[in-house]
């Protein structure tokens, strides 16, 4: 895919070292953008390469697939678990938890 940067340069995950939410996490300025709804999130960064892991890498918009667009975040720990629960929803979540 045509990225509008490279996956693994600065604006990504810095030579593989971050992943999915720290990626993520460096798009938002935590004293200035919320509260923000997913879909103005998407407008901004829907085409930026988020790497998953040491193999996957895709869209925000992909990530925000099965966000509702009027989703709004007030604050960083509501954007993770959202989104969180969006990549384990489209297996985007590189590690599984086995449950008792």
């Amino acid at each position: 895919m045509d990225w509008p940067h490279d996956p693994d340069g600065p604006e990504g995950s810095e030579g593989r070292r971050n992943y999915g939410h720290a990626v993520l996490a460096k798009k938002i300025d935590e004293e200035e953008d919320f509260p923000f709804t997913a879909s103005e999130f998407v407008d901004e960064y829907g085409d930026h390469p988020i790497r998953i892991d040491y193999e996957r890498v895709v869209s925000v918009r992909d990530i925000f697939e099965n966000i509702d667009g009027k989703t709004e975040f007030e604050d960083f720990p509501e954007f993770h678990t959202t989104v969180g629960d969006a990549m384990r929803e489209a297996d985007y979540w590189p590690y599984r938890l086995e449950h008792a």
